[in-house]
């Protein structure tokens, strides 16, 4: 089977019946986050490279036949109509490393309709995903204010794969490493590390393990002091790295306790044994909001690993987000549903100084002083560009969190900025709404019986 069956039951059953009923015309879905989580003040666009890369491959084999029919509880001939789909369509959307704020389209999928429709489930899964954890990533960034920041969640990340676009992410954001060997390998991105407490615990004393692992790793070393007691734990890591003259580059790691004042005794001990060049590391539950406190405290933690908390986004761990059609044959449909009401057509968000982005069709011209977000990234099936580097969208990211308005980047009670509706997309909306509302009222006249009275002498009255 291929990653075409990693969709939900109800985009084979509709896709299907899009092919038995001939609608292979084309359809524009958009994707978007209805409203941002509490406490973000905006997001990280995230996950288009691993979307291009399904679409780019998509193609339902006579093994994924063979999976729908046994899902669904059918003969493999009726499904046969699926067999050898492939994505043929135009894709745009918001550079990976861009920011972005609530209703606004992070994509937009043009294709013939079972396609568009077949391809959903694994768009807004790599879209939500990667989005919320980049989205935290960047900020604990902002909260470390210029203090290193490393990734140390593969361990606890909802899998390997997880784990992976964890480290990646928060390479694009500006994470300094990754305890992940297989991403810093891939990625080109510093593997960062030190030991385990069982490292420690596997000697009769904790000096014995500091001098193993120094004498098994050249150069500076990290080493872990709070196995025991950590203020003597830091004396013997200062002693050792005294009489091995491994000062320069090493560090101490705080892994457990009140870590801004375990920090302020570790510094002076290290300052004590003549030792100032060595760092300090923390670790231990950290995020966003523990680096906001412990930088605003003025603890003298030098760097920053971050695990559990931001690989699974622990405060915010999905995004409302939706993928949902706005035309098919040139047709603009919208949904009325209470509280999931859309907007009607294809899309464009446009950029404007202090994001005062406008939300407009497609094919509008931008508004003064405002630049177009999404762009075309596929086209008839193929990529239309190379892939980003990592470094490319970290400096997109930069340039975007720079312009950011500060209300936006407060780690406490962010203020978002509102996107807004161009007059164009407006009139779009409320035309379309009459439209539906019109044919709603006739249909539900014409499905009311015909009604005959009878008048005092038994005839009808009409």
């Amino acid at each position: 089977m291929s990653d075409a069956t990693t969709t939900d039951l109800y985009e084979v059953t509709m896709a299907m019946s899009y092919l038995q009923e001939g609608m292979t015309g084309p359809a524009t879905f958009s994707l978007f986050v209805r409203d941002l989580p509490p406490e973000r003040g905006f997001l990280v666009a995230a996950g288009l490279e691993s979307v291009l890369d399904y679409l780019l491959d998509l193609h339902v084999g006579p093994e994924d036949v063979d999976a729908f029919a046994s899902a669904v509880r059918r003969p493999r001939r009726d499904l046969q109509l699926l067999l050898g789909l492939k994505f043929t369509g135009d894709v745009r959307a918001v550079p990976e490393g861009r920011i972005v704020l609530a209703g606004e389209p992070l994509l937009e999928v043009t294709a013939p309709l079972p396609q568009a429709q077949l391809a959903e489930t694994y768009v807004v899964n790599q879209l939500s995903h990667q989005t919320t954890i980049a989205s935290k990533a960047a900020r604990c960034v902002l909260a470390a204010a210029g203090h290193p920041v490393v990734d140390f969640s593969l361990r606890r990340t909802h899998g390997p794969q997880a784990g992976f676009q964890a480290a990646r992410l928060g390479a694009m954001v500006g994470f300094a490493g990754t305890s992940n060997v297989a991403a810093a390998t891939a990625l080109g991105i510093p593997a960062v590390g030190t030991m385990a407490h069982s490292f420690v615990e596997a000697f009769t004393m904790e000096e014995d393990a500091f001098r193993a692992f120094a004498r098994s790793h050249p150069g500076p070393v990290t080493l872990l002091v709070d196995t025991y007691d950590t203020d003597a734990g830091v004396r013997v890591a200062a002693r050792v790295l005294r009489d091995l003259d491994r000062g320069p580059g090493s560090a101490v790691r705080l892994d457990s306790g009140d870590l801004g004042a375990l920090a302020v005794r570790a510094r002076s001990i290290l300052d004590e044994e003549g030792l100032p060049e060595v760092r300090i590391v923390a670790s231990g539950g950290l995020d966003e909001y523990a680096l906001d406190d412990l930088i605003r405290s003025g603890a003298p933690i030098d760097t920053y690993a971050v695990g559990t908390r931001v690989g699974v986004s622990a405060d915010a761990p999905y995004l409302d987000s939706a993928y949902k059609m706005v035309e098919y044959e040139g047709r603009p449909v919208m949904k009325l549903s209470s509280a999931k009401v859309t907007a009607p057509g294809p899309k464009q968000v446009f950029r404007r100084p202090g994001y005062a982005d406008v939300i407009g069709l497609a094919d509008e011209q931008p508004p003064a002083g405002g630049g177009p977000l999404l762009e075309t990234v596929m086209r008839g099936g193929q990529r239309t560009g190379t892939r980003p580097t990592l470094d490319e969208c970290r400096e997109r990211f930069t340039a975007d969190l720079g312009r950011l308005p500060s209300a936006a980047r407060r780690i406490r009670a962010p203020v978002a900025p509102r996107a807004t509706a161009s007059e164009r997309l407006s009139a779009l909306t409320a035309g379309v709404r009459r439209r539906i509302e019109e044919q709603m009222a006739t249909s539900a006249r014409s499905s009311l019986p015909e009604r005959t009275v009878s008048g005092p002498q038994g005839s009808a009255a009409r």
